[in-house]
């Protein structure tokens, strides 16, 4: 295998923005549902307003952001790995790397880039910085064409604790959210050497069964698990990724109506609280769209609901960022899971995309956890 790290600068082909461009202007839509609000999915309202902006969505911008920082691609496993590499100023600075979202992207880290890796002048100080590498997950964005099938947050870890050492860097962190998290928690399982840590900013820790485990609730815990039920009763999309893929992958390869439609979760599902702005989301499936991945992303869930493998207690370091409208962490259950929980913070605004909707705070939190 060859361990080559090649400089990539993407460069989208003219023919394929216009494409999508008169794939827009030919959207049927399907009819509105009685009432035309979330509670049947992304509504027509609302997926008629996103088109109109996305025919005058410039994705050169976007493209001209990615390219701005140094990108480059690897084989890691018999994968191709795109990734961005951007050292800080101070050569001591902390080796970060950030696991991105589903259905995000290494668009979900845009907005932290430059504080992390200079933070005097970010109101940080030397000391705060951060060396930041930003990999596309196996499957996502420019890590494609897919080699093989069996791509779990176990097997990314694991390639991730590659680049990191290939690149040079010996002692590491990871932060991530979501997909992200999980692959995070798997490198605290794996605890490398001169692991620094994972800060999440969620643990998917559930209840048991054991009565015990509710002794201790009260009304944060009970009020935590309602909200995950609730969001049980609009996810989906989980399901469909994990039975059906690949009929998935039909659909949002042929129209990226359905793509927008389908990453319905940058939205919270309707429920009015997300603070991610139309443009983060267009830029999101825009991405998708034009790399094709949808599919190969939709597949981790079907692989990790195949991987035959048993639940692990972590004893690597963790840290815990908890944002007000995103999935909300128990405690109690996390530390049952995970017993090197060394960091725990609350924050009064954000949800589950906290990356593009408050990324001071979370930069603030890393500073933090890593300091």
């Amino acid at each position: 295998m060859s361990e080559q790290i090649t400089p990539f600068v993407i460069d989208v082909p003219q023919a394929e923005l216009d494409d999508l461009r008169a794939r827009l202007d030919r959207t049927r839509f399907a009819p509105a549902a009685p009432g035309d609000s979330w509670d049947h999915g992304t509504p027509e309202s609302y997926l008629r307003a996103m088109v109109r902006r996305w025919q005058a969505f410039d994705w050169r911008a976007v493209e001209a952001r990615l390219n701005a920082y140094d990108g480059y691609v690897t084989e890691i496993d018999g994968q191709r790995i795109h990734f961005l590499h951007v050292r800080s100023r101070h050569a001591d600075a902390i080796p970060l790397l950030l696991a991105h979202t589903y259905p995000g992207s290494q668009l979900d880290f845009l907005d932290m880039i430059e504080a992390l890796v200079d933070p005097e002048a970010h109101g940080g100080t030397a000391e705060e910085a951060f060396h930041v590498v930003i990999p596309s997950l196996p499957g996502f964005g420019f890590s494609t064409p897919v080699a093989d099938g069996g791509w779990t947050t176990r097997r990314a870890a694991a390639a991730y604790d590659v680049l990191m050492r290939r690149l040079g860097y010996d002692s590491y962190g990871v932060h991530g959210s979501d997909l992200g998290a999980m692959v995070g928690r798997e490198l605290a399982v794996l605890d490398p050497e001169g692991f620094r840590g994972a800060h999440v900013l969620q643990l998917f820790s559930f209840p048991s069964g054991d009565p015990a485990e509710f002794a201790a609730f009260g009304p944060k815990e009970y009020a935590a698990l309602e909200h995950m039920q609730w969001f049980q009763s609009v996810g989906g999309y989980n399901q469909m990724n994990a039975s059906r893929p690949q009929t998935i992958a039909a659909g949002l390869a042929d129209s990226p109506v359905a793509v927008l439609a389908y990453g319905e979760l940058f939205e919270s599902f309707g429920n009015g609280t997300s603070l991610v702005t139309p443009e983060q989301v267009l830029a999101q499936a825009t991405l998708y769209w034009l790399t094709n991945t949808y599919g190969s992303a939709a597949r981790y869930y079907y692989d990790e609901q195949r991987a035959g493998t048993d639940p692990v207690v972590s004893t690597g370091r963790i840290g815990v960022a908890v944002f007000k409208d995103d999935f909300q962490t128990i405690r109690s259950l996390a530390e049952r899971d995970n017993t090197g929980i060394a960091h725990w913070s609350e924050h009064p605004r954000g949800g589950h995309f906290a990356a593009l909707e408050v990324p001071a705070d979370v930069v603030a939190d890393l500073r933090a956890f890593f300091a």
